[in-house]
C-alpha cells in the first residue's frame, strides 16, 4: 500500500508555471554565457545550432520532466519512484530524483555566493569609486571573506523567505513580480544599448553566421548550453511540473518556456555587447565580462551610475528566480515526507547550502590554494560534481526512463491530444537523440 504524501498545492493560472519555469531557466550563466559563446563560436551559426539543440534535446527532456512531475504531483524523488512503480519497473529510479536534488543544493551553495556579488555590485555601480579601477574593485570584493559571506547570507535569506512561504504565496507570487521586472529591465537595457552603444557591430557579432568557426566543439558547446540553460536534470522543472494544472497543455507550454528562455539570452547579448564594443572592451568570458568590463563601461558613460545599478538589479533578479527553483525540490521532498514543516524544511536545506557556500566564498581568497579534488579548488569542485557529472547524468536517465521504461498510457494521459507527427518526433528524440546527445555532453565534460 502506497503511503499518502502531503500535497504542496498548485499554481494559480497557466502563466504562473510558464513564469516560474522560465525564471528557473533564466540565470546568470544564461545572461553572460549564451552571448559570449554565440559571439566566439560563429555568431548566427552557433545560434542556429543552439536552436536546433533546444528543439531536439532541451524541449523533449523538459516535456519528460513535466510529465513525470505532474503525473505524480510530488517532489522529484517520489515522482520518479511512483511513476516507475506505475510503469511496473524498479522503484530505484528514485535515485534520479536524488541526483537532481543533490545537484540543485550543490549549485545553490556556490550560486548564492556569485549572486551575492551581484547584489553587492548594485551599490558599487551606483556609488563608483574614483580610487579603484574596475578590475581592482572586483579584486577588492572577492579578497574579503567577510564581504562575500555577508552578501551570500543576504541572498540565501531572500531565497529561503520566498520558498518557505509556499508554492502559491511564495514562489507563485514572486515570479509574477520578478519575471515582468526582469523583462522590463532587459528591454530598457536593450533600448539604451541601441542608442548609446555599438549596436550594428553587436548584431554582426551575435547573428552573422560564420560557418568557418564551426567545429565539433561548437556542437558540444551549443548542446551543453541548450541543456544547462533550461534547468534540466536538477529536478526543478519536475518539481514545478507537479504544481501544474491538469488542463494545461504540456507540449505548447514547454515550447513557450524554451522560447522565452532563448529570447532572454539573446536580449541579454543585445544589452551587454553594444556597451562592451562602444568602449573597446574585450568580450571575454564569464564573471569578468559582467563585473569588470561592464563596470568599467558604466564608470565611463553618461548616467552610468543609474544604468549600472539597473543592470545589477536585473542580474540579481535573474539569479533569485533561479535560486528558488534550486531550493524547491529538496524542500518539497522533506515537507511531503512529513519529516519537517515546509518552513523548517526550507530552513534546513538553506542552512546546509549556506554552510557549503562558505567554502566557495573562501575559495576566492583564504582557501584559493586549497584543492578539494585534484587540480580544483572548492568552488570548481562543487561546479564539476554538479554541472559536469550529476546534471547530464540526471538528464540522460530521465530521457532513458521516459523513452524506454515509462508506460505509454501514462505518457498519453499527461500529454493529452497532440499532433501525431509532433508526438512521434518527440518519442524519437527522447528515445534516441536526447540520451545519446546528453551522453556526449557528459563524456566531453569529464574527459
Amino acid at each position: 500500500m502506497e503511503k499518502k504524501l502531503k500535497s504542496h498545492g498548485a499554481w494559480i493560472g497557466k502563466w504562473t508555471f510558464i513564469l516560474a519555469a522560465t525564471g528557473s531557466a533564466v540565470g546568470l550563466g544564461n545572461i553572460w554565457g549564451f552571448p559570449y559563446k554565440a559571439g566566439t563560436n560563429g555568431g548566427g551559426a552557433f545560434v542556429l545550432i543552439y536552436l536546433l539543440c533546444i528543439v531536439m534535446i532541451g524541449v523533449p527532456i523538459m516535456i519528460s520532466e513535466i510529465i513525470i512531475g505532474r503525473r505524480a504531483g510530488n517532489s522529484p524523488i517520489n515522482a520518479m519512484k511512483r511513476t516507475a512503480m506505475q510503469s511496473n519497473t524498479s522503484p530505484l529510479w528514485k535515485l534520479v530524483g536524488w541526483s537532481g536534488i543533490t545537484a540543485g543544493v550543490l549549485i545553490l551553495s556556490f550560486y548564492s555566493v556569485i549572486a551575492g556579488i551581484c547584489l553587492n555590485y548594485i551599490f558599487i555601480a551606483a556609488l563608483p569609486s574614483d580610487a579603484l579601477s574596475s578590475s581592482d574593485q572586483f579584486g577588492a570584493v572577492i579578497a574579503s571573506p567577510y564581504n562575500l559571506l555577508f552578501w551570500h547570507t543576504v541572498f540565501m535569506l531572500l531565497t529561503f523567505l520566498i520558498v518557505s512561504a509556499g508554492v502559491k504565496n511564495g514562489i507563485g507570487r514572486m515570479v509574477k513580480i520578478l519575471m515582468p521586472m526582469l523583462g522590463f529591465l532587459l528591454i530598457f537595457m536593450v533600448i539604451y544599448a541601441m542608442f548609446n552603444g555599438a549596436f550594428i557591430r553587436t548584431l554582426e557579432f551575435l547573428f552573422a553566421p560564420d560557418f568557418s568557426n564551426v567545429t565539433a566543439e561548437t556542437f558540444l558547446s551549443a548542446m551543453g548550453q541548450a541543456f544547462f540553460s533550461l534547468s534540466l536534470g536538477m529536478g526543478s522543472i519536475m518539481a514545478y511540473g507537479a504544481y501544474m494544472p491538469k488542463d494545461q497543455k504540456v507540449v505548447p507550454t514547454s515550447f513557450t518556456v524554451a522560447s522565452l528562455d532563448t529570447l532572454v539570452a539573446m536580449l541579454a547579448g543585445l544589452a551587454i555587447f553594444p556597451i562592451i564594443f562602444a568602449f573597446n572592451l574585450e568580450p571575454n568570458s564569464g564573471p569578468g565580462l559582467v563585473f569588470v568590463s561592464m563596470l568599467s563601461a558604466f564608470n565611463q558613460m553618461q548616467f552610468g551610475q543609474i544604468i549600472g545599478a539597473f543592470f545589477f538589479i536585473l542580474l540579481s533578479i535573474a539569479a533569485l528566480s533561479s535560486s528558488i527553483s534550486l531550493l524547491e525540490p529538496g524542500v518539497a521532498y522533506l515537507s511531503e515526507e512529513g519529516f519537517l514543516s515546509r518552513k523548517y524544511s526550507a530552513l534546513a536545506i538553506s542552512f546546509f547550502a549556506w554552510s557549503l557556500g562558505i567554502g566557495t566564498a573562501l575559495s576566492f581568497n583564504v582557501l584559493s590554494e586549497f584543492n578539494l579534488t585534484p587540480g580544483r579548488n572548492f568552488l570548481d569542485s562543487m561546479d564539476f560534481i554538479a554541472n559536469q557529472i550529476l546534471l547530464p547524468l540526471g538528464g540522460m536517465m530521465i530521457a532513458i526512463f521516459v523513452g524506454w521504461f515509462m508506460k505509454k498510457e501514462l505518457i498519453t494521459n499527461e500529454v493529452g491530444y497532440v499532433n501525431q507527427i509532433i508526438y512521434k518526433l518527440w518519442r524519437f528524440f527522447i528515445k534516441f537523440i536526447a540520451p545519446i546527445s546528453v551522453a556526449s555532453i557528459f563524456i566531453s565534460q569529464i574527459l
